[in-house]
This record gives structure tokens, sequence and C-alpha cells, in this order.
């Protein structure tokens, strides 16, 4: 069985630095105390509208960091070009809007096809291997590999708001999914839906040739359902690492998250 890879992101410690526009908490601490507690990839997203990781988070990062760097960005040439320059170790192309509170579904890799084939060649030209955070179908898996990426990253966001509204509070809080109020009964169906169309993706991507990670919504509830699908080699995680840091502290959180997805034969 391959080895899970767990790539941490970090981007919610900017988030709360950023909310009161203070050097606190700071960013490299958060990514010395991953690495010590085990992380695989420090994971890390340069949005167009800089709400969290800043340039210069960016540059100390790459400077600093031991691991393995995973880049999320848009396909805007500004963003391009500093990506292009800075040279993660990896670059994950994301959809974007300037109103999203994080990142809505996968990139439309048919809408944006020529945008999204100049940015894996001007990231290739840079020696940086590109991968595609795409929604879990096959149709979108053979446009990835059409395009040149070598890996996609499957957008587990609506199983994790299914799963959500199934197995936790999420139905009796402010933060309800209007859409998925539905029975319980339907609210299942749905879900065994989407797991099964995450592994007949992945099952897909790496049939013709594509590294398959997952990302979006995994928490220390859910992501037992990642480590069934033997295809999918990377999980990326933030929110609810960074969230339950608060309560254990990062070092203990990241331990329990590299636990809960080590792979033991």
């Amino acid at each position: 069985m391959a080895k899970m890879t767990l790539g941490v992101n970090i981007d919610h410690v900017a988030v709360l630095r950023e909310a009161r526009r203070v050097n606190d908490p700071d960013i490299l601490q958060a990514l010395y105390t991953a690495c010590q507690a085990g992380a695989d990839q420090i994971t890390i997203h340069l949005r167009e509208d800089r709400r969290h990781i800043q340039d210069s988070d960016v540059k100390n990062i790459m400077a600093s960091s031991k691991l393995p760097v995973n880049l999320e960005c848009s396909i805007n040439k500004e963003i391009l070009n500093i990506v292009s320059t800075i040279k993660p170790h990896r670059a994950t192309l994301v959809p974007e809007k300037r109103e999203e509170i994080t990142t809505e579904g996968g990139l439309d890799v048919f809408k944006y096809e020529e945008e999204i084939r100049f940015a894996i060649e001007q990231l290739h030209d840079s020696l940086i291997p590109v991968s595609l955070f795409v929604d879990p179908t096959i149709e979108a898996m053979d446009k990835s590999k059409e395009l040149g990426a070598e890996m996609v990253e499957l957008h587990t966001g609506r199983f994790a708001n299914l799963w959500a509204m199934l197995h936790s509070n999420l139905p009796h809080s402010n933060h309800s999914i209007k859409e998925l109020e539905l029975p319980r009964y339907e609210l299942s169906e749905r879900l065994e839906e989407s797991l099964l169309s995450i592994k007949e993706a992945a099952t897909h991507a790496n049939k013709i040739g594509l590294e398959v990670a997952a990302g979006h919504g995994l928490n220390y509830h859910n992501v037992h359902e990642m480590m069934k699908i033997e295809e999918i080699i990377e999980l990326n995680i933030g929110q609810s690492i960074i969230a339950r840091s608060v309560f254990s502290g990062l070092s203990d959180a990241v331990k329990e998250m590299k636990e809960l997805t080590t792979r033991h034969d």
C-alpha cells in the first residue's frame, strides 16, 4: 500500500495574523512546528488579494523550510510570474474568486483550457511540477492529463459538506448549508455517491499516469474515508489542524493528524 503524504496548510495562521495586522502568530514558527511534528509537506496559497499569505511569507518559507513546499495559486499572470521566480517544489493551480470565503469547487479545466495550458507551460519552463485542483470526475482527469499536469488534487469539499451535515451538529448551527438541509437518508445516499466519484476519479487518474492528492474540508472525523482509497497518496489539510491547535497546540494537532493519515501495512 502506498505511503500517504501529509501536507499541512498553514494559511490560517496568517489569517489570524492579518486579523490584527501584527506579526503574531509568526508564520515561520508554524512552519518549524509543523516540520518538527511530522508533516511531510508545507502547503500555502498565495492569493491575488493577499488576504493571508504575503509575498514575503512565500520567500521566507521557501528559504527556511526543510520540507517540500506546495504553493497553491491562481492562473493570474502576475501570480504565475511570482511563482516562476520563487520556484516552489510544486505549484497547484486552483480557482479563485475575490468574494469567496475559501476555494469553492475545482478548477474548470474546460472553460479555462488555454489559460491553464499556458500556465503549465510557463511553470514547466521554470522546472516546477504542476498539480491541478479539480473536481473528482473522469473527464477532469483526462483533461488534466492532456494539459500536461503531473498530478491532480481532488476537491473533497462536497464530500466534506455532506459528511458534516450528516454526522455533525452543522445543521443546527448558524452555518448550516441550506441546499443540503435534506432527509438523512438522502444525505447518506449523496455521501456514498460523492465517495464513489472520488474513488473512481482517483483510480482513473492513477491509471492514466497522474499522481493523486486530495483536499478541502478534510478533518479528524472524516479523513479515514480518504485513507481507504489507495490511489490517493497525499492529503493537504489546513483549517481543521489549525482549529484543533487552538486547544491542543499545533505540534499535537499535527501529530494527531499524522497518525490518522499513516498507512500501516
